[in-house]
């Protein structure tokens, strides 16, 4: 089996890129296969000391705790002021919501998602989007292939059918 490398160095071809490495787990950090890969523990390494993030992965249970107290309170709460107006929980759940956001964002998880989604921010700047003529004229051929496959087969479902008809 041949295996296929990217052409740009430095950038993964496997999940996860970087596998964890024995200076990883020599240094203390907290790594997760899959989830942090090298460049992103040297983040980590970079933003906090090793004690912090240490310690941030053992109060993880905690801080998701206060997460799930928070939605059962948004829940029970939007149901007992059921008689308020909606708009007042409305603002209620969408506080409860932020604050529960926050807490969740303070995890290692959360941390991860965070980065996640600024790299796919970063991601989709670097796309290129067809112009408004490549567009339409994608989308014509498949329109006109849809109706010609459409036709084809119902054609050989007439045919099918007309030919079984015959035989009974």
């Amino acid at each position: 089996m041949v295996e296929h490398r990217s052409p740009k160095p430095g950038v993964g071809g496997s999940i996860p890129s970087w596998p964890a490495t024995p200076d990883d787990q020599a240094s203390g950090m907290l790594v997760i296969r899959g989830l942090f890969n090298k460049a992103w523990t040297e983040k980590l390494k970079l933003m906090s000391g090793n004690s912090e993030i240490a310690i941030s992965g053992r109060l993880d249970g905690l801080k998701w705790g206060i997460v799930a107290v928070l939605v059962i309170v948004g829940t029970y709460g939007n149901y007992y002021f059921s008689a308020e107006s909606l708009l007042l929980r409305v603002v209620g759940l969408l506080v409860i919501a932020a604050v529960a956001g926050f807490v969740a964002l303070q995890t290692i998880k959360g941390v991860a998602f965070w980065t996640l989604l600024k790299d796919a921010k970063t991601e989709i700047r670097k796309v290129v989007w067809p112009t408004r003529q490549e567009t339409v004229q994608t989308t014509l051929v498949v329109v006109a292939v849809v109706l010609v496959m459409g036709l084809i087969l119902w054609g050989l479902d007439s045919l099918l059918g007309w030919m079984i008809s015959s035989l009974i």
